[in-house]
């Protein structure tokens, strides 16, 4: 099995939208890990909030986001 780079719950970002709708959301999350294509391609299920259905892509075809910060962790200036 090969090594895998995105984790379940995992914020990603489709890096190929070509023939796509530019409507297309932009920002996913990793719902499940699937078995890795013939060509040992690991593959995965994405989903976003605002699309009724879950797309199924390889690792290739993607981009890891930067988490968001931790709640409280907003860069309070305490000096001011």
């Amino acid at each position: 099995m090969p090594a895998r780079r995105f984790t379940i719950g995992q914020a990603v970002r489709m890096n190929n939208r070509l023939g796509l709708s530019p409507s297309t959301a932009e920002t996913y999350r990793i719902t499940a890990i699937l078995p890795a294509r013939e060509d040992n391609s690991p593959q995965y299920r994405i989903r976003n909030d605002d699309e009724r259905h879950e797309r199924v892509t390889t690792e290739d075809s993607l981009e890891e986001l930067p988490a968001p910060p931790a709640p409280g962790r907003r860069g309070t200036n305490k000096g001011a």
